[in-house]
């Protein structure tokens, strides 16, 4: 290629990008091309790119030709309708091509000056999606990379919120004066929360893991008990955290018992909806964010469900003041004649410059509609049931939790067969069904057994590709017993 200066020439954008938008067409409509589950080794990757960076520039084709050869073997393809690990996500079209955009225009969303748009944008979007979550006004959003990041930033608001620990002039290392904070979740809560505690410096010992009931929701009587004896010990219980949707099981925490609670007892609550809460923009479902009214903060994630590339998470808070005053830091050159009648997103959280992620956002709402988007989440969850009626009706298998969302908790659990054997005999399915490339499941440990999770949540996942999964499954068992 010839050696110029600046980018590269628009006519290679147009031929180039022409090409790649063929590519991903074609990738979206025809998946089964490739294993879901990269199959590579590790070090295959590394081992086929060269050592040091090319001294001359190669042309576009060429980059494009090695992503095809050397790339895409190993990827695991999260896009793949017959994705089941984890909590199945997917992107859209609207959000593939607003992903674009964002590229191009490369905004750094920190202060309202540096792209008016992109903040009232996000206050937009993330109003919208409020609305369609059937939240009340009073509710401030941003968006963030992940929910992570969004329960770290409620937790900081929690300990800012206690104005008298002087956390943001003094810190907390070395004092004597402050007590051991104390934050309350479900023995499910997802692992995004002790790191929270970690960064903060919160502590591990000090996130009080509570009971469960038998459907692996917290237990309110053994909350109460857990923050009594805390104050009686002379710690200070700061905050609590429900989940609507666990990460094992999708299980829902009893929020409006959870909330009276931290309502009696003066502590911060932040409801992780990051799975399930989204499920709220259906309307049928909307009593998953029953009392989430009584909380101070609360995380979706359109990333997960709501067809949103990733990453865009919705953070929503009732006092984004104390949130402010957790992490406001202007210097002078960021100092704006419009600051003090604008949102500078900036200050609310640790990030100075922040993507665009409203306009990706803004795309999907638009593209489908509230009503387009509740159908598609209800459709999965119609999918879900009717594979576990599947598992429940076939005689050798069963149902490890309840399903009440698009998630099937469930193993091979033939009669005369010992917990300890089905725990071998599932495992080796699992890999016996991932191995075989055409789908993906992972598993996870309840009541301290091996369990099989399927989750549904691709916006190109049908029918069809459930029953692939369950012959494949079935398959796997004769195959292992």
């Amino acid at each position: 290629m010839e050696m110029t200066h600046g980018d590269l020439p628009r006519e290679e954008l147009i031929s180039q990008g022409r090409a790649i938008l063929d590519w991903i067409a074609t990738y979206l409509e025809h998946p089964e091309r490739y294993p879901v589950l990269s199959t590579v080794k590790p070090g295959d990757i590394r081992a086929s790119l060269p050592a040091a960076p090319p001294g001359t520039g190669e042309t576009l084709e060429t980059i494009l030709q090695d992503f095809e050869t050397k790339i895409l073997p190993g990827i695991t393809h999260w896009n793949h309708p017959a994705f089941f690990g984890y909590f199945a996500t997917s992107s859209s079209i609207p959000g593939i091509l607003a992903e674009m955009l964002i590229a191009a225009l490369d905004v750094k969303a920190m202060l309202w000056k540096t792209s008016p748009a992109a903040t009232e944008l996000e206050e937009v979007a993330t109003d919208w999606l409020r609305q369609m979550l059937g939240l009340r006004d009073g509710w401030f959003g941003i968006t963030t990379d992940t929910a992570s990041i969004s329960s770290m930033l409620a937790l900081a608001a929690a300990r800012e919120s206690r104005p008298e620990l002087e956390i943001r002039e003094r810190g907390m290392a070395g004092r004597t004066d402050l007590p051991r904070l104390r934050v309350y979740a479900s023995k499910h809560v997802h692992s995004s929360v002790d790191k929270a505690a970690l960064a903060l410096g919160i502590g591990l010992e000090n996130v009080v893991k509570i009971a469960d009931d038998d459907q692996f929701r917290m237990r309110p009587d053994a909350l109460a008990a857990a923050v009594a004896a805390d104050r009686a010990q002379g710690y200070l219980p700061l905050a609590c955290v429900a989940t609507v949707g666990t990460t094992s099981t999708s299980s829902i925490d009893p929020v409006p018992a959870i909330a009276e609670i931290c309502r009696r007892e003066n502590l911060w609550l932040h409801v992780d909806g990051a799975y399930g809460g989204t499920l709220a923009v259906v309307p049928e479902f909307r009593y998953v964010l029953d009392g989430v009214e009584g909380a101070d903060s609360l995380v979706v994630n359109p990333h997960k469900w709501l067809f949103t590339p990733f990453d865009c998470s919705a953070f929503f808070i009732k006092r984004p003041e104390v949130l402010k005053r957790a992490f406001s830091l202007v210097p002078e050159y960021l100092v704006t004649r419009e600051q003090h009648e604008v949102v500078n997103y900036m200050d609310y959280g640790v990030q100075l410059g922040r993507r665009f992620r409203a306009l990706k956002l803004w795309m999907v709402i638009r593209a489908f509609g509230a009503d387009g988007l509740a159908e598609r989440l209800r459709q999965h969850c119609a999918l879900a049931k009717e594979f576990a009626g599947w598992v429940e009706s076939s005689g050798d298998w069963e149902l490890m939790a309840p399903v009440p969302f698009a998630l099937v908790c469930f193993r091979y659990a033939p009669n005369g067969m010992s917990d300890t054997e089905r725990d071998r005999r599932n495992e080796q399915i699992m890999h016996a069904v991932n191995d075989g490339g055409e789908v993906f499941l992972s598993h996870t440990k309840l009541h301290d057994r091996f369990t099989l999770r399927l989750s549904v949540g691709n916006i190109r996942t049908e029918k069809k590709h459930l029953a692939l999964a369950w012959e494949k499954l079935q398959e796997a068992a004769r195959v292992s017993s």
